[in-house]
């Protein structure tokens, strides 16, 4: 499948059942729906294009090792990991309750070259250049100690390996940034300081080489090489 028809399939195999990240992640519930476009100004059409894009750095034949944090609920994730039988997939998570749930989809999918590690990602356990890519779906404006997640996403990757995913940036949608501000920081949802689109993109480009950095409303997608 294209990564594309991998992403339409997460939101069809979850459904109007999913639970609300899930429901909000695939745009597939009535609440989900309306998170999305109160709080992202998001429709259906956009969700799916920062989705595809935040994942177009991972090759459809791709063989190496890579490692996911956080993998959340993996909702996104595990059908495009079931078209990569070659790789050596590591999915990393502070929350073990997540981690529960991305281990039952990838039990459900038949997935055996998928494991599971409960972590830090400001600590990462792995010896220096152990992966061959590095991806992060919607995890740093969580991170409480963003530099130290910064160093170590870029330690544990390989020379010539690739760093990729998504997450909020201010500036990029007003309505987003008020929510984020008055309800998501003092309920502590995510955690300040922010990024945007052109810090990111400068942080970037002083740690890695080829940055590809752009943004679908308030969220930030960004590929770069090691």
């Amino acid at each position: 499948m294209t990564r594309k028809e991998q992403i339409k399939s997460a939101y069809r195999l979850t459904g109007n059942n999913a639970g609300f990240y899930d429901g909000m992640m695939t745009y597939s519930t009535f609440l989900g729906k309306a998170i999305c476009r109160l709080v992202w100004n998001m429709d259906q059409e956009k969700n799916l294009r920062y989705i595809e894009q935040a994942l177009s750095g991972i090759p459809e034949d791709f063989s190496g090792k890579l490692l996911e944090v956080p993998v959340g609920t993996g909702v996104l994730t595990m059908p495009v990991y079931r078209d990569l039988p070659n790789a050596e997939i590591t999915c990393l998570d502070y929350s073990e309750d997540m981690m529960r749930k991305a281990q039952a989809r990838a039990k459900a999918a038949g997935l055996n070259n998928v494991t599971f590690r409960q972590g830090d990602v400001g600590a990462l356990s792995f010896p220096n250049e152990s992966f061959d890519m590095v991806l992060s779906l919607n995890g740093f404006h969580a991170f409480p100690d963003k530099e130290a997640a910064y160093r170590e996403t870029f330690r544990v990757l390989k020379k010539g390996g690739t760093f990729c995913g998504c997450f909020y940036i201010q500036e990029g949608c007003r309505r987003t940034d008020w929510f984020i501000e008055h309800l998501y920081v003092p309920k502590g949802f995510f955690t300040p300081p922010f990024e945007t689109e052109q810090t990111l993109r400068a942080r970037l480009a002083s740690m890695y080489e080829d940055v590809t950095v752009s943004s679908v409303e308030g969220m930030g997608i960004f590929r770069c090489r090691k």
